[in-house]
């Protein structure tokens, strides 16, 4: 009896081993058809960050030109003074602006140098060059002291565009370029290179450039005005985009390439004179890359970005 009982306990453990194991097996076989039915992941999709419109490389023909600010000054000034002391000034022959000839009688001197009340020959002060006087201190009865200035001279009339340029700006120049000078109401004079510093100030770094006028009728000393100096003597072929194509950072120069699958990257370029609205590059860039024309300053290194439509 005991073993019957024993028999029927071992058939009963094996009985629900096979369940389990079944059970089991079944659980296995779903889940690896359910595997095998699941759709694949899709692949990750990036959004693009911003619509642009490209640009390339475009050759064109510029003159290569130097801006710089400056003032109209004179070539030369003469300051002109008594030589001698204890006279009084007579009278004033000359004023602000007049236009006089070498050896005029600017100045009459008493002599006061005498015994009593008798007077002595009267001196002059004469012209020492043809000019335009353009300071007049000189005072009838005033008693003239020797050195101080009693009238200034521009020689000859002549002034002159007195231009002012860094170290590098002035290591372009050669004497003999001509430039073009904007003073007064769109008023353009045409010179040439007269003189250039041969060193810059040690504060400002900065030093000067002189260009002779070819006239100097209607023009005041002082003035401010603009002006171009032609550095290439006529036309260049080079490469350009348009400047909102290109940033700065840092002092440096940038563009944004479009690349494989419209993925952008940063590029660095050096860049040369400005035309306009466009901006020459030197280096850095292949004429049949596309750049991003605007928005660039808005897009990171890797963003995708969605061309506009056409391009």
């Amino acid at each position: 009896m005991k073993t019957l009982i024993k028999d029927n306990r071992r058939i009963l453990k094996f009985s629900l081993l096979g369940l389990i194991l079944a059970g089991g097996g079944v659980w296995l076989a779903g889940n690896s058809k359910a595997e095998q039915e699941a759709p694949a992941a899709a692949p990750v999709v990036s959004r693009p960050a911003l619509t642009v419109r490209t640009t390339m490389l475009r050759e064109e023909k510029w003159s290569r030109s130097l801006a710089a600010n400056g003032s109209i000054v004179p070539w030369q000034e003469a300051i002109i003074s008594a030589q001698v002391q204890g006279l009084r000034i007579a009278e004033v022959k000359a004023s602000i602006g007049d236009w006089v000839k070498q050896g005029d009688v600017l100045v009459t001197l008493d002599n006061f140098a005498g015994l009593g009340d008798q007077r002595s020959s009267q001196g002059r002060i004469l012209a020492p060059d043809d000019g335009v006087i353009s300071s007049a201190t000189a005072n009838a009865g005033s008693m003239a002291q020797p050195g101080a200035e009693l009238f200034r001279l521009i020689r000859k009339g002549r002034l002159e565009w007195r231009a002012e340029l860094t170290a590098d700006e002035l290591m372009l120049l050669r004497k003999g370029m001509p430039a073009e000078i904007s003073v007064g109401e769109d008023r353009i004079l045409k010179g040439r290179v007269r003189a250039i510093s041969p060193s810059v100030d040690a504060k400002t770094r900065n030093g000067y450039a002189y260009v002779a006028l070819p006239s100097s009728n209607g023009i005041i000393a002082g003035a401010f005005a603009r002006g171009e100096f032609d550095l290439s003597g006529g036309t260049r072929k080079l490469q350009s985009l348009p400047q909102s194509a290109v940033m700065r950072r840092s002092n440096k120069a940038y563009v944004v390439v479009v690349g494989e699958n419209n993925r952008v990257q940063e590029r660095a370029v050096e860049t040369g004179q400005r035309n306009g609205d466009r901006i020459e590059i030197r280096r850095g860039l292949k004429a049949n890359e596309p750049v991003v024309e605007t928005g660039g300053p808005f897009l990171a290194e890797g963003d995708v970005v969605q061309l506009v439509k056409g391009q």
